[in-house]
């Protein structure tokens, strides 16, 4: 059973390997502060899991090729740009154990930056001609921005619904993975039946990696974000939505008074952590996670049997078996 990210790598090991020296050269710039501060980033990279799933799935669809890298470097820089905008709309100062940019050369640099990362990403799609992946990660971008407005309006009334938190998910996180999947698949020369198969299936994980998430909230593994920041933040997830929903009226009235006027107050965060747990919000959420998950490996295994499509899998159990 896969225990990290690395594991997956082992199809596309070579390929990421050269990926690195290609986005690398992207991201490379005449202004010196500039590749600095590029040099800075690459140093400071995640688990890489985007651009793995576009060439896991460009293999299980078809053949990688110049294009599938260019589509990888393309979510890359996009997402890149996403997190240093958003380390400065959170003022964040740290970012995957890193400062962030913002931490180190203050918001105005750290805006022109993140606009940077956007322009090198469509400039490179436009001057290969890469519509058509362009199209995908574009309206991923779009749908990003959206889910966040979303939910920063919504927790002014607290009146999220079930549906509309997967609305919120769904643009917020899996629309990204979904770009991943569908750029993979496009890049490869596979059928646009497959392509929206494989965007589909990647919309699914993304949702599940996102109630994961939601459910380190809770103290749910041992590592993870630290306990009840979401409630803190008052953002509405499965558990609590689940919760409330099964609650008296009075109940609800109380749990919502709390978590607008005392959301900072840790004995209170602690009490509506309990009430969730009580209510079985955690059971709940952890089922709706795997039906998602059973959907999304349903779709693979539409493709043929391949070393691409297995690590696709174990990818999948790692986004519900993950401990951060």
């Amino acid at each position: 059973m896969p225990k990290v990210l690395g594991d997956f790598q082992r199809p596309v090991k070579d390929q990421m390997i050269e990926f690195e020296k290609k986005f690398r050269y992207f991201m490379k710039s005449d202004v010196a502060l500039l590749d600095r501060i590029m040099s800075y980033i690459v140093k400071s990279k995640g688990k890489q899991m985007r651009p793995i799933m576009v060439f896991l799935t460009a293999g299980a669809t078809g053949k990688i090729i110049d294009q599938t890298y260019r589509g990888a470097a393309l979510i890359e820089l996009l997402h890149t740009a996403t997190l240093v905008h958003d380390d400065v709309v959170d003022d964040a100062d740290y970012r995957r154990g890193f400062f962030s940019i913002k931490a180190l050369w203050k918001n105005k640099t750290a805006v022109l930056v993140g606009d940077y990362l956007l322009s090198k990403g469509l400039l490179l799609s436009v001057e290969n001609e890469d519509f058509e992946l362009l199209k995908y990660v574009s309206t991923a971008v779009r749908e990003m921005s959206e889910g966040e407005l979303m939910q920063i309006e919504k927790a002014r009334r607290l009146d999220i619904t079930e549906h509309v938190y997967f609305e919120i998910i769904r643009q917020k996180t899996a629309t990204l993975i979904a770009a991943c999947t569908a750029v993979g698949a496009s890049s490869a020369g596979a059928s646009q039946e497959i392509v929206d198969k494989m965007r589909l299936m990647g919309e699914k994980i993304g949702i599940a990696f996102q109630i994961k998430d939601d459910l380190f909230d809770y103290g749910t593994d041992e590592i993870g974000k630290p306990l009840g920041i979401d409630i803190k933040e008052k953002k509405m997830t499965l558990p609590l939505i689940y919760a409330l929903n099964n609650a008296g009226w009075l109940k609800k009235r109380e749990i919502i008074f709390k978590i607008k006027t005392q959301n900072t107050n840790q004995k209170v965060v602690r009490e509506i952590i309990e009430f969730v747990r009580q209510s079985g919000g955690l059971e709940y959420a952890e089922k709706t996670m795997h039906e998602y998950i059973k959907e999304g490996r349903q779709i693979l295994d539409e493709l043929p049997d391949s070393e691409y499509r297995q690590a696709l899998h174990e990818l999948i159990t790692y986004v519900v078996e993950r401990k951060k």
